[in-house]
């Protein structure tokens, strides 16, 4: 394959949002998505590999689609949550799982970025990656499993817009989706970066190890206050502070943290410090939390501007 700038790898999801007037509307989101349209609007370019319908997944990102690639692994379901709330009050439910990604992938990219949000990252590749950036929410995430019943009948038609659920017998995945620890085999062998929420800590011990044990830099995302970077030391003790972002009114979060993940990676890739990294990760959130959707997100001058 041709060599990508920013890949990311993980499911890319159908988003059955509660709005505030008590409606839903239904969005792509997923780590992979947030962060491949920032990268792209860094000018990186940039690759999604996911699974799930092709179909589905075409007719979720076609407003999109000029912006970066995507390679599409067909599964029978393509991965559905319902979200209620935002920030720490938020809560999901998965109503459909596109599987894990067991296809051995052949990847050649500057920067490889693997976000998972249901477990399904894959932890060997081949080709060839100089950079790899981790962000594992979907890592640290528990959802019951219940019965085979015709996923048609789930109670999700007002919620999916005009792009109907993929139909037939399949496994129902009912419940909300819960926090457990983070199981170090579920790591890659290396990586450069992760980025987690101040949320995902108590759960995320086993990624601090990892991280001493490979070199690599993890930030801590904390919503309106300073990101804290952890840096390898040996005793783990290091680390550094970013000022008090720039205050906006927040309209919106999701995907707020995959846009400071994608931001922070490739500033780093850039040579810049991993303070210099976070801060640049922080003014890109700040843009995108200051207004509604995926448009919000800020284009590489916009964030420069930010900083200023």
């Amino acid at each position: 394959m041709s060599r990508y700038e920013y890949v990311t790898v993980g499911h890319v999801t159908r988003d059955a949002i509660e709005d505030r007037a008590g409606g839903t509307v239904s969005q792509p989101g997923g780590g992979a998505f947030y962060s491949a349209l920032q990268a792209s609007r860094l000018g990186l370019r940039t690759l999604i590999v996911t699974q799930g319908v092709p179909q589905e997944i075409e007719a979720l990102l076609e407003p999109y689609i000029g912006e970066f690639g995507v390679q599409v692994i067909p599964a029978k379901h393509t991965t559905t949550l319902s979200t209620r709330g935002s920030g720490a009050h938020r809560s999901q439910r998965l109503l459909a799982w596109a599987g894990s990604i067991l296809e051995p992938l052949a990847l050649d990219a500057s920067i490889l970025h693997l976000a998972p949000v249901a477990r399904e990252t894959p932890l060997r590749w081949q080709g060839q990656a100089d950079f790899i950036g981790l962000t594992p929410q979907g890592l640290v995430r528990h959802w019951e499993q219940g019965e085979d019943v015709p996923l048609v009948q789930l109670d999700t038609g007002s919620l999916l817009g005009d792009v109907p659920l993929s139909v037939g017998t399949g496994t129902a995945l009912a419940g909300d989706i819960s926090p457990v620890k983070l199981n170090p085999n579920a790591l890659p062998q290396s990586f450069d970066a992760a980025v987690i929420s101040e949320h995902e800590c108590q759960s995320c011990h086993a990624l601090f190890a990892a991280a001493r044990d490979c070199g690599a830099y993890v930030a801590v995302t904390a919503g309106s206050r300073p990101a804290t970077v952890h840096l390898p030391e040996p005793k783990g003790g290091s680390v550094v502070q970013t000022a008090l972002p720039r205050f906006v009114e927040p309209r919106e979060d999701l995907g707020a943290g995959d846009v400071f993940a994608a931001a922070f990676f490739v500033a780093l890739s850039e040579g810049r410090s991993p303070l210099e990294a976070a801060t640049f990760g922080n003014a890109a959130a700040t843009l995108r939390v200051a207004g509604t959707g995926a448009e919000a997100i800020g284009r590489r001058e916009d964030i420069e501007a930010a900083l200023r």
